[in-house]
């Protein structure tokens, strides 16, 4: 049976909210926002994001969360992949790269020019993993953000 990937829907919330949740303590922070709105930014009448489930032999392991950009330089949409997350228990068994493979596969779909995403520079096994798949870390950018 091994990995199957597919779209997320309405009913698997509350398991992305879960691995939401999952990841936000990996990586030592706290999640401030609540299922219903997560729910509704998926799921809603006008949908903010989308996600892919991983399932390891039935069993949800893991998430892609993902929204469209856009690249003025290359006039073309791109993906931005705002959370990959595998549950530790499920890890090193492929599930991550299959993750990226089908977002890659949806990118080219949809004639993207490019998949991008961050990754905390701490984190040098995802790191290590990103670049294994091909991706350049980008030295010369940095995340900007305002809180609202």
């Amino acid at each position: 049976m091994g990995i199957t990937i597919r779209r997320a829907t309405r009913e698997d919330s509350g398991q992305i909210f879960a691995l939401v949740q999952a990841l936000a303590e990996y990586e030592g922070l706290t999640v401030t926002g609540r299922q219903e709105e997560l729910e509704t930014h998926l799921f809603g009448d006008r949908p903010f994001a989308e996600a892919l489930l991983a399932e390891w032999e039935g069993t949800v392991a893991g998430f892609a969360l993902y929204f469209y950009n856009y690249s003025t330089f290359l006039t073309k949409p791109g993906i931005y992949l705002e959370d990959l997350f595998v549950l530790p228990a499920y890890r090193r068994r492929g599930i991550a790269t299959a993750l990226l493979q089908e977002l890659k596969r949806i990118a080219k779909e949809q004639n993207c020019g490019r998949l991008e995403w961050s990754v905390l520079e701490w984190n040098q096994s995802a790191i290590a993993f990103y670049e294994s798949m091909g991706a350049q870390v980008l030295p010369d950018w940095r995340i900007c953000r305002i809180v609202l």
